[in-house]
């Protein structure tokens, strides 16, 4: 979008091509069948992702391959043998690199690296069954540049084997806990009441029998006692992703906010203030030490009237 706004000021085009070109950038029809958002990560800071089911392979990967081309990365999900397969000869063949999830990719042009967040997101699944939903998610948290970890199979049927890795993760400095889990889907709403970050519990549909589809963890996590757990759809491992990058984002906007505030705040010597001043601005800004209301409270019971006292015999 840069490139257009320079080459409409150096006189290299025209406004109406100006126009066709941006709206190039922001909406790519590819051969009447899909659309794709391209101007989706300058509005929100998070990438299109291709859903591979119920496409076919060969469609799935173009569009996975074209994304990649405008914007350095594309990135699919649900993928089957037949679509990864697809996806890397369409890779090879356009010289792109593609990194591998569980289900899902992300094609990466030579060169690319998201812009750096300086934010954490920790996920930890109760089974092994539940990563490939979870691995959904960091993908999207590594496509946005923000550091990731993935710990598993911590389910509560076992709760000494998950009390280390939420440790290490919050001792690492997890910024966003994500929690997947299928089954009773207990996990997410155990490690809310524990910690004091954002956690995402992350429905997933492992399990069999009444609730196997994922209904039945669901329900547990949005029945939690714990307050503050924020869930996702079923299986919806892009949204929980999505969530924790936007959340992250706004943590670190806010230390940053906060550490330009105090930079640039205007200091202001006590030496410099009259008492009176001194104290005036310590009581606005809630600082106000016990010292000033100690001499304000004897002040006040020196000038108070009363009876004199009587000297002991």
């Amino acid at each position: 979008m840069r490139s257009i706004l320079r080459r409409l000021v150096a006189g290299e085009l025209t406004e109406d091509e100006a126009i066709a070109e941006l709206r190039r950038v922001q909406l790519q029809e590819l051969g009447g069948r899909a659309q794709l958002d391209l101007g989706r990560y300058l509005r929100r800071g998070i990438p299109e992702v291709v859903l591979a089911a119920g496409k076919s392979p060969a469609e799935a990967a173009h569009l996975a391959v074209t994304l990649a081309r405008q914007h350095g990365q594309g990135l699919i999900s649900r993928m089957t043998d037949e679509h990864r397969a697809a996806l890397h000869a369409a890779a090879t063949q356009a010289g792109l690199k593609v990194i591998d999830y569980h289900s899902s990719a992300r094609v990466v042009r030579e060169g690319f690296a998201p812009e750096r967040i300086e934010a954490k997101i920790a996920l930890l699944t109760a089974g092994t069954s539940d990563v490939p939903v979870a691995d959904e998610a960091r993908m999207v948290v590594d496509a946005c540049g923000l550091d990731s970890r993935l710990d598993a199979d911590l389910g509560v049927a076992g709760l000494h084997r998950f009390v280390g890795p939420l440790a290490a993760a919050l001792e690492w400095g997890a910024d966003v806990l994500i929690v997947a889990a299928g089954m009773d889907g207990v996990l997410p709403g155990l490690v809310a009441g524990l910690v004091d970050v954002p956690v995402i519990g992350l429905p997933v549909s492992t399990g069999y029998g009444r609730g196997g589809a994922g209904e039945a963890a669901l329900n547990t996590m949005l029945q939690s006692c714990s307050t503050g757990l924020t869930v996702v759809n079923i299986d919806n491992g892009i949204g929980a992703g999505t969530a924790a990058v936007l959340i992250g984002q706004r943590r670190l906007r806010g230390r940053s906010t906060a550490s330009t505030a105090m930079t640039t705040s205007p200091a202001t010597r006590i030496s410099d203030q009259t008492p009176t001043e001194s104290r005036r601005n310590r009581a606005a800004s809630g600082l106000a030490n016990a010292s000033d209301r100690t001499r304000i409270t004897t002040k006040r019971a020196i000038s108070k009237p009363g009876k004199p006292r009587r000297r002991r015999p």
